[in-house]
Formats: C-alpha cells, structure tokens, sequence
C-alpha cells in the first residue's frame, strides 16, 4: 500500500465514520500520511484526527477512537495505534512485503506463482510454449497502440527517443521514430519549441486501432555541449534525467563516485544489493521472502549526505561486506526502517507506467533514485552482526534487497545504462 493508497484509505474511514452516525462533518479533500515522528510507532502516520477535531466539534482522541477500528478493517492495514493528542499511527501488513518481494523474484526467475503477472509470448501463442511472468513493474497496458514520435536530429532528442522504445514497449506498447525534416518550418522557425512534448498538426481520429493519426513532437531542450566525453553511461543519464523542459548539465560530477552523484548512487545501491549475496552466501544462507523483523541495532546511524557509502565499517572475514556509517546517536535499524523502500518498489509499475504514457523517461530516472536511497539506508540491516546467527529475519531481507537490485537494474536497462555487479 502507497502513501497515496493509503491516503485514500483514511478518507474513506472518515467516510464510513459520517455514514455511519459517528461523525459529523464534510468529508475533506485530502488526507496528509506522513512517516511516523518522534514519538510514533508504525509505518506511516496521519493526523486526520486533529484536523477534524474543530469541524466535528470533539477532542481529536476521540475522534481517533472512532476511525480506529475502521482504519483496523482495511485489507493491508495488520494495526493502528493512537499517540500524542491523536496522531493514527498504521502497521502495515508484512504479508504484502513478501508478496510483492515473491512478485519480484518470480518475473526474475521466469517462476509463475502468487502475484506474478502473466502475459502470452508473442511466439508461445503460436508454438504452444504457453505463458511467461513479465518483468516486475511491465505491463500490457499500452497493448495494440503505436506512438510514432517525431524528433530533430539532435543528440538528447535520439536518447530519449531510444529509451521512450523501450519504456513503452515495457507497458506493451511500440515506438516509431521519425526524423523532422530540415526544411520543415515547424522546425526550422519555432526553436522557442525545444522542451516540448506535444501533438503536431490537427487534430481526429487514429487511422488504425491504436496508432495515433499525428505524430508527437518530441523536443527536448539540446544539450549546451557534447556529451560525449563522459562515456555512454554517464552521457545517458546526463540527458534522460532531466525533464525535457530542463537543460542538461554536461559535467564531470557525473564520473565522480560520491554520494552527491545521482548516478553513482544508483549503480553503487545496485552493486551492494549484489555484494550482499555473496557476502551471505559466504555466511551459508540466502534470500527467501518472509518476515522482515527488522532489529533495533544501537550505535549505527545513516548519515544523510552519505547514505551507505562513507565511514564504512565491515563484516569481519568477508569480502566487501555491507558497509556501515558510524556514529554513537540514534540507532537506524528500527522496524520501520523497510518502508521507504517497500513503498518505493510498490510504486515503481505505477512510475514506469507515468514515464510511458507521458513520454517522460525522467520520471523512471528520479524514481531510480528513490528506489536507490531507500536500499542504500536499509542495507545495513541484512547481514548478522558480531556473534549473531543468520536467521529467518535475515533471509527475508536479503530477499528484500535483491529485489531492490533486480528492480534498479531493470530499470537502468530500459534507459540504456550497464549496472555493474561490483563498484
């Protein structure tokens, strides 16, 4: 369940509250669920309570009181506790984490099973080789229909048009790509054009079932110089990860392994998602979805400008062993340490769907990012520390962490971009 879900979902307690007698006020538009703060428990946390409290008339307890249970009701909610002057603090249900993370390994492995989407091959259909899981976050949703984008020949409009063929296809889709030509004035006289995305000619009907009649500009803003010089990767990603409307910075920065790198982070959370395997492999166990059980771990913080990269400590006897920031503050390691994560993955399908229909692969790029971030703060909490014995808790999250990796670099795939097994 996404926060946004989740949102939904208290509005929809709220609802049921007023419905029912319970309450009486108009229900709001928005509901805000955040992390929970010092203080709270769970995994996210809203304060609907206190901003019903004046419109209802009633201290905001009570008003928790009341959408507690029906909060508690709601399929993927396993808890909801009360904090504060009324602060709904939700535990999610862990059986969806190891749904979605049974989902993942599936498509990765070519297994069907619970949750894994299946679609026909397109030569199964005629060989009798029957059905195969997609990749996690692929879809069938732009089945039968053709874009056919129009582009200058300019070096950023040829990337992002190669990486738009693949992210559609991902959803089922395809891609034709047409160069403008140079003496075409809509061209040649609007450069005040270039970021645009946007339907050319007038407009009607498609001529064939799912191709559309006219073509779609495609213009993003050019690059300021040539990027080749920073390597296909770094070049790449230069240039997708800005949205069109934005100009590209071509800089070095970009080949710099550092946390203030975006690129670096997620190739660098992709390889230690892969370094944790071995690693564990060498303590004699592997990943098997589960309860995550996250432990507290006292003295380990993740600092924020580094996440997971600097001050490092490691594993005794193993090799690129899961590296850890120390400090003597708060503890990181809490159980809530996954949901980051596991809401970044949860919204990944709905992102790559977003960056096929608006032909925004940006939109995969900074999800890359946040998918990155979460794994890198959380990769702390897989291995057994000190004296500790691999456990079922441990398993599950190191399933949780290769399904983080198999997730990036599914995703760097459909961009053009090699994740590397070490970095």
């Amino acid at each position: 369940m996404t926060p946004v879900e989740l949102s939904r979902t208290v509005l929809r307690a709220v609802r049921r509250a007023v419905d029912e007698g319970e309450l009486s006020v108009a229900v709001p538009a928005r509901a805000v669920v955040t992390p929970p703060g010092p203080g709270g428990s769970g995994d996210y946390a809203t304060n609907i309570a206190l901003q019903l409290a004046r419109p209802a008339g009633r201290p905001p307890l009570q008003i928790a009181e009341i959408l507690r249970p029906h909060l508690s009701r709601t399929e993927g909610v396993a808890s909801v506790e009360i904090t504060g002057p009324g602060f709904l603090n939700i535990h999610l249900d862990r059986a969806a984490v190891t749904a979605l993370v049974r989902r993942i390994r599936g498509a990765e492995h070519g297994e069907g099973g619970e949750g894994a989407q299946e679609v026909q091959g397109a030569q199964g259909a005629g060989d009798g080789q029957g059905t195969h899981p997609l990749p996690y976050g692929h879809s069938d949703t732009l089945a039968g229909q053709v874009v056919r984008l129009r582009i200058p020949y300019d070096i950023r409009a040829e990337v992002v048009a190669d990486a738009l063929v693949r992210i559609v296809a991902s959803q089922g889709g395809r891609v034709e790509v047409h160069h403008a030509r140079s003496d075409d004035p809509d061209w040649r006289d609007e450069p005040n054009k270039a970021g645009r995305i946007g339907r050319t000619g007038r407009s009607g009907g498609p001529s064939r079932p799912g191709e559309s009649d006219e073509p779609v500009d495609l213009r993003p803003v050019p690059a300021p110089e040539d990027p080749a010089p920073l390597g296909p990767d770094a070049l790449r990603w230069a240039l997708l990860h800005p949205a069109a409307h934005d100009r590209p910075r071509i800089t070095a920065d970009l080949l710099v392994q550092r946390a203030g790198n975006p690129l670096f982070r997620v190739r660098y959370a992709h390889a230690r998602a892969r370094a944790l395997t071995r690693n564990a492999a060498a303590l004699g166990f592997t990943g098997t979805p589960g309860n995550l059980d996250t432990p507290d771990a006292p003295g380990i913080q993740h600092t924020a400008d580094t996440p997971g990269i600097q001050q490092t400590a490691r594993t005794p006897g193993i090799r690129n062993a899961a590296t850890t920031p120390i400090t003597t503050t708060t503890p990181i390691a809490t159980p809530d340490i996954p949901t980051p994560l596991i809401t970044a993955l949860t919204e990944y399908p709905s992102t790559l769907a977003r960056a096929a229909t608006h032909r925004a692969p940006d939109r995969l790029a900074r999800h890359l990012v946040v998918i990155a971030d979460a794994l890198l703060a959380f990769q702390h909490t897989v291995l057994p520390r000190g004296d500790e014995k691999p456990s079922a808790a441990h398993r599950a999250r190191l399933a949780l962490a290769e399904a983080a990796g198999t997730v990036l670099a599914g995703g760097l795939s459909l961009l053009g971009i090699d994740a590397p097994e070490y970095l």
